[in-house]
């Protein structure tokens, strides 16, 4: 799987966070706390769903199932005009990434072992500490083996 390399602009997210490992996993919790609210949000620039990731940078140097990270549960929107009760804010700054197209269980761990462990170190770039995403669109579906998604790798040149 190869993936492309693109540019973002800068985003405004809104949404909810909460912080987890993945030995104490909470990302349902996460998602089932900001999905019945997400309507709410009323300058969305487009349907699709960002789950974000910030991890500390030695999370993958020093990697251990209880490193904890922060998980958010996003859209992305014009401006923080009308930001709902109980939610916050986030800038995701512009940067390079490579984007990985996938289609599976979004439970399936080794598409994220194939980017950090096989592609990644054979690339020419390396991680970059910046937040990790996925982008889910319309071609989304939760718990269904023909979902798909973009995953969103930070990276710089080696």
């Amino acid at each position: 799987m190869t993936p492309r390399i693109e540019t973002t602009n800068e985003k405004k997210l809104v949404g909810k966070r909460l912080t987890m490992s993945f030995a104490n996993y909470k990302l349902g919790e996460l998602w089932r706390s900001f999905s019945p609210r997400r309507k709410e949000i009323t300058n969305n620039l487009t349907g699709n769903l960002i789950s974000m990731v910030i991890y500390k940078p030695t999370h993958f140097a020093d990697f251990k199932p209880t490193n904890e990270f922060e998980r958010w549960a996003t859209v992305e929107v014009t401006d923080f005009d009308n930001v709902p009760s109980e939610m916050e804010t986030f800038i995701l700054p512009s940067g390079l990434y490579a984007v990985f197209d996938y289609k599976g269980l979004s439970t399936d761990n080794s598409i994220f072992q194939y980017i950090l462990g096989t592609w990644l170190p054979s690339s020419d770039y390396v991680l970059d500490d910046r937040p990790h995403f996925e982008v889910l669109g319309d071609k989304y579906k939760n718990n269904d083996p023909t979902s798909e998604e973009e995953i969103w790798i930070p990276i710089k040149q080696k």
